[in-house]
């Protein structure tokens, strides 16, 4: 029974945003692990089928579908079309998100609402009908994509940390309410990696660069895959027994307070 404990063969997992970056590399580690990967973005179907043909080549099972999250018609009508053309959702990654680096006395309402409405209220949205049916067959698992801004603020992010604490305590309640239907809900709240985005900032002698290196124990970013491990135990029997908790994948920036840059 143990060996097979991680097995997410055969599963169907729809993992939203995951055209690129920490949302690509969690699907990625379900899909070499034997998931069928949904995959989810709205920017562009050339983007989407981009992305499918990268898992392909990796011999991942991925099929792909363009939708707004934050719209509940568009969801509604893709995972009806999903659970008839794929199958039945078995896992439910929360990825897609976005972010705007204001000020809040600077930040225009509209743009702390967008920010809401995608981070926080969209996850609401995807999970409140993929999980219809997990009911109907009384399993299922849910990721929602919190952030070490469910637990800490920082300058100019006050937007995003408001819908990231508020999606910490949105998985509690889901949580609280689906376990009876044997549906495991919990988040993983990523560090910070090294992605395509944090490149510009990922060089010797840039500020930003120092403080991560200076405020992360393991004294380094992390690699998008090492989120692989959290996603495949959240998917699978393993975490069975396992409800409403956000695991923290940052190289243990959250159990610290840091520590003088002078300090080795």
């Amino acid at each position: 029974m143990a060996t097979n404990l991680f097995n997410v063969e055969g599963k169907v997992a729809l993992v939203t945003g995951s055209t690129h970056g920490l949302g690509m590399a969690m699907a990625r580690g379900l899909g070499l692990a034997g998931a069928t990967i949904v995959v989810n973005g709205n920017s562009s179907q050339d983007k989407i089928d981009d992305a499918v043909a990268e898992y392909q080549k990796e011999g991942i099972k991925a099929v792909g579908y363009k939708f707004n999250v934050a719209q509940e018609d568009q969801v509604i009508e893709a995972v009806s079309k999903i659970e008839k053309e794929v199958g039945a959702i078995d896992i439910l990654i929360n990825n897609a998100g976005i972010i705007k680096r204001t000020p809040l006395l600077e930040m225009e309402v509209a743009d702390f609402k967008e920010v809401v409405d995608i981070d926080l209220v969209s996850p609401f949205i995807v999970s409140k009908h993929v999980v219809k049916n997990m009911v109907n067959r009384k399993q299922g698992k849910v990721i929602n994509i919190c952030s070490m801004m469910s637990e800490l603020g920082r300058n100019s992010v006050g937007a995003y940390a408001a819908a990231k604490g508020g999606l910490k305590m949105l998985t509690q309640n889901m949580a609280t309410e689906w376990a009876k239907y044997n549906i495991q809900v919990n988040g993983i709240g990523p560090g910070y990696f090294a992605t395509s985005q944090t490149a510009p900032i990922r060089v010797d002698g840039h500020p930003f660069n120092d403080f991560i290196i200076n405020r992360t124990p393991a004294a380094k970013w992390g690699d998008p895959d090492d989120l692989a491990g959290a996603a495949i135990f959240l998917s699978s029997k393993a975490s069975d027994f396992v409800n409403g908790h956000v695991v923290y994948v940052d190289g243990g920036i959250l159990a610290t307070i840091g520590k003088p840059s002078n300090e080795d």
